[in-house]
C-alpha cells in the first residue's frame, strides 16, 4: 500500500509538462450548500454553483511563453498528485493577472474551467 500522501506532482497543459513549484489546489466544481437558518432553527440549505480551478505556481524557464499562458483558452489541465490521483480540467482557460517574479523564476496560474473531474489512483 502507498502511503504517500503529498509532495510530488506534475502539472500538464494540454499535454505539456510545465515546472510546478509551491503548494497547488484545486476545486472540482460542485456545488457549494450553505445553511438556511431561521430564528426556529436550520430549515435546509441553498445550493449555488462553484467554478472548477487548478491553480499554483510555474518555475519560469527559457522556452516558456507567457503570452501563450495567459491568452490560453479551450485546454485540458491536468494535476497528478503524490498519492496517485489525478485532477483533469476540461474546457478551461487562463485565469488571474499573468504576475512573474524574477526573484524566484516564479508564475501565478489560476485555470478555471467548465468541468473537473477526480480520478482516484
Amino acid at each position: 500500500m502507498n502511503q504517500r500522501r503529498g509532495g510530488l506532482i506534475q502539472v500538464q497543459v494540454n499535454g505539456e509538462i510545465y515546472d510546478a513549484k509551491g503548494t497547488w489546489s484545486y476545486n472540482i466544481g460542485r456545488p457549494k450548500r450553505e445553511a438556511i437558518i431561521g430564528a426556529d432553527g436550520v430549515h435546509g440549505f441553498t445550493e449555488k454553483p462553484q467554478v472548477s480551478y487548478i491553480e499554483g505556481e510555474f518555475t519560469d524557464r527559457g522556452d516558456l511563453d507567457l503570452d501563450f499562458l495567459v491568452t490560453l483558452t479551450d485546454a485540458t489541465i491536468t494535476l497528478s498528485l503524490a498519492n496517485g490521483k489525478m485532477i483533469v480540467l476540461r474546457d478551461a482557460w487562463y485565469s488571474g493577472e499573468g504576475k512573474a517574479s524574477a526573484e524566484e523564476a516564479n508564475i501565478e496560474v489560476r485555470f478555471e474551467g467548465a468541468s473537473a473531474e477526480e480520478i482516484p489512483a
